[in-house]
């Protein structure tokens, strides 16, 4: 089966499950390689689709932030890097010292989708595909797990906090609110701060 065919093929696993698509996306790479990879992702009529700005990825990492030409927020070039509960998420970012800056924080989960980059998703597929891990962030982030936390807290149906807090998927460009505070599992902390507070 050519790369292309398991690019766009329909999975059966549960979409809120992302370790089967992970570890076959990088499967899939390793034993087809990048150059078959990149010959995968064509547009209509053969052309291949732009690859993404590896220049401003290294850029940004190199930096240690990005700041967003749309909203001027500065955010952290990475997440925290492991799993983190949300509760040690609002923590890890209020007490980061990045850049000379200690005014770090969780973002709101309008803020977090506000830099999603959904780019990957224009490629149009067969009818009953979904692209696996087309999503992610601007500006060259570093995310290394599957979702990351907002500070924004999900609300009941009569306007009362919830033990839930919103999360951004971005392989998928989608809000996610069912974990509780307490869960960490694929779940990191993006950092984000305005400057000239």
């Amino acid at each position: 089966m050519g790369l292309s065919k398991v690019l766009h093929r329909p999975y059966p696993w549960p979409m809120h499950d992302f370790r089967t698509p992970i570890l076959l996306a990088f499967a899939t790479l390793t034993f087809f390689g990048t150059e078959n990879a990149a010959r995968a992702q064509t547009q209509p009529g053969g052309a291949a689709a732009a690859p993404p700005s590896t220049g401003s990825a290294q850029e940004t990492q190199a930096r240690g932030y990005w700041t967003d030409p749309s909203t001027g927020f500065m955010w952290a070039a990475k997440d925290n890097g492991k799993q983190v509960n949300w509760h040690k998420g609002m923590k890890y970012c209020g007490t980061l010292l990045l850049t000379g800056h200690s005014d770090w924080r969780l973002p709101a989960i309008n803020e977090l989708q506000a830099i999603y980059d959904g780019s990957g998703f224009a490629t149009p597929t067969p009818k009953g595909v979904t692209w696996a891990l087309a999503g992610r962030a601007k500006g060259g982030l570093l995310l290394t797990g599957v979702r990351e936390w907002s500070s924004s807290r999900k609300l009941d149906d009569r306007g009362h906090v919830t033990g839930y807090a919103w999360q951004f998927d971005f392989p998928h460009g989608q809000r996610w609110g069912y974990d509780p505070l307490g869960y960490s599992g694929s779940l990191r902390a993006l950092c984000v701060r305005r400057p000239g507070k």
